[in-house]
């Protein structure tokens, strides 16, 4: 049996301009100027930089609202050529003044050409006479180390990989015998398998004294004991001085445990990080500015004007010209939008920023972190009147130069805790009282955790011993026992 019925239905639907600002609001200023270029080439109707003004130009689109992107809901003769040439308004980008200084242009940082690390050990095992099969086997070998100057693979599986990827077939006897000569090419330990190896190589180049014999003994025969710092072990085991083992220690720690960082000439590009907004203090006063890359020059191209000014004049508008009226309408929109949603992204960026600021206006004046507030991604969309998806947006990728270094935004946000006297306290402020208690240790007899959480009261702050080693590593500190020191 059939049915009828009748059914309402409420939804929310996102606008294109919506997501389209909303894309851009997360975008950090490097990123923002690629996407910039990009709609400049995909959009001839929008240009960048000053705008020569002429008494015949104001192209107002105040008035179209139609989705540039259903080009099939739009005829020629639907479209309203006047409003696109009135020359009663004048288009909100005219009168935009763009404040910003011109200091903030992008400077080229030039990077010195050299020789990559691979290619810097293979010219040092030129130097050697090697067989036509041990030179390949050597090569794989050097183009197998990591960035930190390890071989983190078996001998098995680089046997497997020779047969299958450079028809090699061998055995592990000879790849063990060409892995040692790739451990005397520089810098010392290159090749290594593990920390253990690495270290036992360096040791072994070293000019030999009674001092290096022990740090060798004890990285060959008893690096389990080493790492977990069991001192008292290792001085029963070689039969040595706390003094002897203390001086052998100093040798193993002189040491490098990531060779190929060492390598001046790994070219690899340090990532250079653009702050978007910039904090001053300024007579006692915070002054908060944007970054002047993020407020670009833009406007709707004169030539476009022209063409549906022709259009209009036209006495007979043949079909090709109706086609390209609703491609320029089309352009023409996307280009208002694309400055309106530039627009309202400075906007929204100054405003949620600035609302950091002032909340956090005691660390921002002091630049110490125990001065920060608890803050949540709330708290700042409450004050803002913005949704907390626009807040994450702004705080997850974007970064502000301060009096105390660039810091990412988030960085800014923590929860909160009670003190003793009932308050509010960041997290981050516990973090720092921790991190200060255990760099005044007695390094000799370190801080256990639940010691630490007895001293954290005693501050003020009863937080338990799970939360105490939870903050620890956070922090990245080691337990007590490998913070021990001789």
């Amino acid at each position: 049996m059939l049915k009828q019925q009748l059914q309402f239905k409420l939804s929310q639907k996102l606008s294109p301009q919506q997501i389209q600002l909303m894309k851009l609001i997360q975008l950090p200023t490097q990123a923002f100027e690629q996407r910039i270029k990009q709609e400049l080439e995909e959009n001839p109707a929008l240009e960048g930089g000053k705008e020569e003004v002429e008494n015949d130009f104001d192209s107002d689109l105040d008035n179209s609202s139609d989705d540039y992107n259903d080009q099939d809901s739009i005829n020629a003769e639907d479209i309203n050529v006047d409003e696109y040439l009135s020359d009663d308004e004048v288009p909100d980008y005219r009168t935009q003044a763009n404040n910003y200084s011109a200091d903030d242009e992008e400077k080229t940082i030039p990077y010195a050409a050299g020789t990559s690390f691979t290619q810097y050990l293979i010219d040092q095992l030129n130097t050697y006479r090697l067989s036509d099969e041990e030179r390949d086997i050597a090569e794989f070998l050097v183009g197998s180390v990591d960035d930190s100057g390890y071989i983190r693979r078996s001998l098995s599986d680089i046997m497997d990989d020779l047969a299958f990827t450079q028809n090699i077939y061998t055995t592990e006897e000879k790849i063990k015998y060409v892995l040692k000569l790739v451990h005397e090419l520089d810098p010392a330990g290159v090749g290594a398998r593990n920390l253990q190896e690495c270290l036992s190589i360096q040791l072994h180049r070293r000019e030999k004294s009674p001092d290096i014999e022990l740090a060798i003994d004890i990285i060959d025969n008893a690096f389990e004991q080493f790492t977990k710092k069991h001192y008292e072990k290792l001085i029963q085991k070689f039969d040595v001085t706390k003094i002897q083992l203390k001086d052998a220690i100093s040798e193993i720690e002189h040491l490098n445990p990531k060779p190929g960082g060492s390598y001046s000439g790994n070219n690899r590009i340090v990532e250079h990080i653009v702050p978007d907004f910039a904090i001053k203090i300024i007579d006692g006063e915070l002054e908060l500015t944007l970054n002047g890359r993020n407020a670009p020059e833009l406007h709707v191209s004169r030539e476009y004007h022209n063409m549906l000014k022709t259009y209009k004049d036209s006495s007979d508008k043949s079909g090709s010209q109706k086609d390209a009226v609703i491609f320029i309408k089309q352009k023409l929109d996307a280009a208002k939008w694309f400055i309106e949603a530039i627009k309202q992204r400075q906007q929204t960026l100054f405003i949620t920023m600035s609302a950091i600021m002032h909340y956090q206006k005691d660390y921002f004046l002091s630049g110490d972190e125990r001065n920060l507030k608890p803050m949540i991604l709330k708290d700042v969309a409450d004050e803002i009147n913005m949704d907390v998806s626009t807040v994450s947006r702004v705080a997850n990728s974007k970064y502000v130069d301060t009096p105390y270094g660039t810091k990412l935004i988030k960085e800014f946000f923590s929860e909160s805790m009670k003190n003793d006297q009932g308050e509010d306290v960041s997290t981050r402020e516990i973090k720092k009282i921790l991190e200060t208690v255990i760099e005044e240790e007695n390094k000799k007899k370190p801080l256990t955790d639940e010691t630490l959480a007895a001293i954290l009261k005693d501050k003020g702050y009863p937080i338990a011993r799970r939360t105490v080693a939870k903050y620890r590593e956070q922090l990245d500190v080691p337990v007590a026992r490998l913070r021990k020191k001789m």
